[in-house]
């Protein structure tokens, strides 16, 4: 064990360790000792030093160098020895070369790690003090107290289970945070909150079942330390996207590593994902490869830019002491450098092969695909992806867009990749809060996003839609909030994003006037049902459905408290309780009828002779949309979904027959008359949804209206029908 690094008789023997091998990377316990191996290209030289539990450091030259892979083999290792680097080369940042032996440094390949990361001035490479900060003179302390250690780990003996590998069009995301989703839940144990064992407590998975989501999607799991500006100002990084260890579950989210069972982290992460498998759920990680925790040039030295700077980050080309940032973050990864391109796949692969994962959501992504600077469909990165045969066969998620010019890129991913649809987000918000554009672009976002995914030969699922994310208002403070109110991060306000299209209806904040809360609640209902019946990937924000507020804060990242956390005592009260029963009423219809989950794109035309339109656009007096319709502005709109003429066929090469349907939406303040298509689209029409009601979602299941005649449409309303299948007369 990691007493060993103290024992004289070991010390001897470490002074030449057995040269090992180049490959593996990484720490590799054979169960006779441990494999080290680290890519440091320029380094002059490189130390392994291994800790004991008092923190006595013992340094091990790895004199061992194969293709720029620095190594050695150390018998009698054991699982549990704490680990790092030391990496010697030349110091001079006006070249980009920022080595000093001095630092403590992680290996990029750790499976595990241990210890905070305590802001203090030995952490930085560089000299920081007074006048003298961002200096150019190497700094001398020893920085192993202040920073996180790697840990040896062996075999993990957890079975994940068989992936539920849910088709795409069948998928309803969940976004979650590990830590906020169960600090407040009150039948998850004190020990367990907040952590992955938390996360699979039978509670929480009765929830997600109860609400019929098939994939959960974790905010940033891997291991990450909080910005030195944040630590300053008394705060820390919540959301977790700062990442420093691509191959470790995040220490503090895990129960085990808590009670001191070093790398127990990696047995928990698997347990968890082993009992969502085993309820059918997949377990999705949003990753974070374009940046690290580095930052810039000002930031600390924990692992790539003191094991070799040049090659793991893009710098400016005119000034190399300097990043390319196209992050916002102050650094940008070298996804070009092959060996850094290597080491996040055999990071995605790990996460897949070894810890039982089912996708990835790529932060960022725009950045990744940068080959030399512009955004490129042809990058290594996006082309070693689709030949991988383990990631090809993984949901890929791309957040299409980077901070850098050129960087929003939402509709041009190749085949395979999903992303996230903001068109969606910000046109359906628009819709709902009255904002008088044309509908176009609405019918565009209600039936897949033809227009952004059809033409590279991608499905409608490439569209994953989204109301809300972990970044921005929660879909209650969308219609309790004008504005963001983000002052306690302590930035005056000023971050986060001014572009929320959100709406209070009269008040700022939450109110006591039951008018306005009835129509921030049928807005809600209103912007929960388009997302979950618009024809993609909904993506539902833990906690949206019942009616969670992050008091309009829009950008949380820094808050570690009760405002984001979920708050489950929600569903003890009517009107949230109400709001999760027509969620999940939602999400198992789309489940229970395949024309609101559409697995090829709409035509317009008859899927089999016949037939009707397998999709229709209707004004509210009943006619059917014209070419000159599309660019008015309208507040009422009518999608008559045909499920006689579903598109694609079954497994075994049937044909696929449903109900068909009727959505009516109307955003405006006014009642609306809306006539209702008569034959030969239906005779009669039987309501399913209606956002007007309160309580029970299906309380008018039995409500029948005429085909032909005038339903009224109170304001800001939606409701779903469904045809009669006498309008069929002819198929």
């Amino acid at each position: 064990m990691s007493d060993q690094v103290g024992d004289p008789h070991h010390t001897e023997h470490w002074d030449r360790p057995w040269p090992g091998t180049w490959h593996p990377l990484g720490a590799r316990h054979d169960g006779q000792g441990v494999n080290f191996a680290l890519w440091a290209a320029g380094a002059e030289s490189v130390e392994l030093c291994l800790f004991d539990d008092g923190g006595g450091e013992s340094r091990i030259p790895l004199t061992e160098s194969t293709f720029h892979v620095w190594h050695g083999y150390l018998p009698g290792i054991e699982p549990g020895q704490r680990y790092g680097f030391r990496v010697h080369g030349p110091w001079d940042p006006s070249r980009g070369r920022r080595w000093n032996a001095d630092k403590l440094l992680l290996d990029p390949y750790a499976r595990a790690l241990e210890g905070e990361f305590v802001l203090d001035d030995a952490v930085y490479a560089h000299v920081k003090h007074g006048s003298t900060a961002n200096s150019n003179a190497p700094d001398d302390r020893d920085s192993a107290p202040y920073v996180p250690q790697g840990i040896v780990t062996g075999r993990v003996d957890v079975d994940t289970g068989t992936p539920p590998r849910t088709p795409w069009a069948e998928t309803i995301i969940y976004e979650l945070h590990v830590r906020g989703y169960t600090m407040r839940h009150p039948a998850v144990p004190d020990e367990l909150r907040g952590t992955y064992a938390g996360l699979a407590h039978p509670a929480v998975i009765e929830h997600l079942v109860h609400l019929g989501v098939t994939a959960v999607e974790l905010l940033p799991i891997h291991h990450f330390v909080s910005e030195p500006h944040l630590l300053e100002r008394g705060l820390g990084n919540y959301w977790g996207y700062n990442s420093i260890g691509y191959f470790a579950p995040h220490a503090p989210y895990s129960a085990a590593a808590r009670r001191g069972e070093r790398g127990g982290q990696v047995r928990e992460f698997k347990e968890m994902v082993a009992a969502m498998h085993a309820a059918g759920i997949e377990v999705i990680l949003d990753v974070v490869y374009n940046h690290t925790a580095e930052g810039g040039g000002d930031g600390p030295t924990l692992c790539f830019r003191g094991i070799d700077n040049e090659s793991y980050y893009r710098l400016d080309e005119k000034n190399p002491s300097r990043y390319a940032d196209y992050t916002g973050c102050g650094n940008t990864l070298n996804v070009v450098q092959p060996h850094v391109l290597q080491l996040i796949t055999d990071s995605l692969r790990y996460w897949v092969t070894e810890m039982g994962v089912d996708g990835f959501r790529f932060d960022l992504a725009s950045a990744l695909a940068r080959s030399f600077h512009d955004v490129d469909k042809l990058s290594a990165f996006l082309t070693v992806i689709a030949q991988d045969p383990v990631l090809q066969q993984v949901k890929l998620i791309a957040e299409p867009w980077d901070v850098g010019e050129g960087g929003y890129q939402v509709g041009e991913f190749p085949p395979l990749w999903t992303e996230w649809n903001d068109k969606f987000r910000d046109t359906v918000r628009d819709f709902w809060r009255g904002a008088r554009t044309d509908v176009r672009d609405l019918a565009y976002r209600l039936s897949g996003s033809s227009d952004l995914y059809q033409d590279d030969g991608r499905r409608p699922y490439a569209s994953i839609n989204f109301v809300t994310a972990h970044d921005g208002f929660t879909m209650r403070d969308l219609v309790t909030y004008d504005h963001k109110h983000n002052e306690a991060h302590g930035e005056n306000n000023r971050d986060g994003t001014n572009d929320n299209r959100s709406a209070n209806y009269g008040v700022e904040g939450e109110s006591d006037d039951e008018a306005v809360n009835q129509v921030r609640r049928r807005q809600i209902r209103n912007l929960m049902t388009t997302l979950v019946l618009a024809t993609g990937v909904p993506m539902i924000v833990a906690g949206d459905e019942f009616g969670r507020t992050q008091q309009g804060d829009n950008n949380a990242y820094c808050v570690d408290n009760e405002v984001s956390w979920v708050d489950w005592s929600l569903l003890e009260k009517g009107e949230w309780s109400s709001l999760l029963d027509l969620t999940r009423r939602l999400i198992h219809l789309r489940k229970r009828h395949p024309v609101l989950r559409q697995r090829v794109f709409f035509s317009g035309q008859p899927a089999h002779p016949g037939g009707l339109q397998d999709i229709a656009w209707f004004r509210p007096d009943g006619e059917e949309m014209t070419d000159g319709d599309w660019f008015a502005p309208a507040a009422g709109l009518g999608v008559y979904l045909s499920g006689q003429d579903i598109r694609g066929r079954g497994n075994h090469g049937e044909r696929i027959i449903d109900d068909s349907f009727l959505l009516l939406v109307h955003a405006g303040a006014e009642e609306l008359e809306f006539v209702l298509p008569g034959d030969p689209w239906a005779r009669w029409y039987h309501s399913v949804i209606d956002t007007t009601l309160e309580g029970d979602p299906g309380a008018r299941d039995n409500v029948t209206y005429g085909g032909g005649l005038p339903v009224t449409l109170v304001p800001r309303s939606l409701m779903l029908l469904r045809a009669d299948p006498e309008a069929w007369s002819a198929t």
